[in-house]
């Protein structure tokens, strides 16, 4: 039985001033770290195969709070993909956790750095709704969900995928857009309800494979 673990990053210091994150890197906020440590107890037993995270600082910062609290006791590496010192997966008292940008979360373009109901008041509730929660409408130079997941999903189904079909127990620290497209596939959800689901931070989703169906696991 295969063992998919995802995580949202904990709250970050943008998400906590309502503004509008996407590529700039941002640190946790007090309450992220909070969040981030309560996951890694929360998943302290489980040990990991292989893990997974995007370039971004609080999705980072977030996976090694979690292995902090983990009993595995192995030392984590981030390893770019380039990288040839560490194969991910286990080495000898290291877990080399995977750095891809596919990972990364949504881009929202002019909106980055914005506060969004400054930006509500700016363009209107209803087009501002679209920018925010359709499934294909595009910031200016930014990405529509449909793009992110676009971006994130064929990674997933290339690098992580046939390692949970073989058995393996993955965890994915991401964000939650490009989360979004992995739990859309999981869960059969329809691009327009995949719009206004919400995945919390700090929380952790669990997923187990067996007979070659995907379902919701609990620790």
């Amino acid at each position: 039985m295969g063992k998919l673990i995802l995580v949202r990053h904990g709250e970050s210091v943008w998400n906590k001033k309502n503004i509008f994150t996407g590529w700039v890197d941002v640190s946790l906020s007090k309450k992220g770290i909070e969040e981030a440590q309560e996951a890694g107890r929360l998943l302290s037993k489980i040990i990991f195969d292989h893990i997974y995270t995007s370039e971004l600082s609080r999705a980072q910062m977030t996976l090694q709070l979690i292995m902090l609290e983990n009993e595995d006791g192995r030392i984590l590496y981030l390893a770019h993909p380039q990288d040839k010192a560490y194969e991910p997966g286990v080495k000898s008292g290291v877990i080399a956790a995977t750095i891809s940008k596919e990972l990364n979360e949504r881009c929202y373009g002019n909106f980055q750095g914005k506060n969004k109901e400054e930006l509500k008041k700016e363009v209107g509730e209803e087009k501002f709704m679209q920018y925010r929660r359709s499934f294909a409408t595009i910031p200016p130079g930014g990405e529509s969900l449909k793009m992110t997941i676009e971006r994130a999903l064929p990674y997933f189904d290339r690098e992580i995928l046939p390692k949970v079909q073989e058995g393996k127990t993955v965890l994915i620290v991401a964000h939650g857009n490009s989360l979004r497209g992995i739990v859309k596939e999981l869960m059969h959800i329809s691009e327009h309800d995949i719009a206004g689901y919400e995945i919390k931070t700090g929380t952790p989703l669990i997923f187990q494979y067996e007979n070659q169906i995907f379902k919701a696991g609990a620790l």
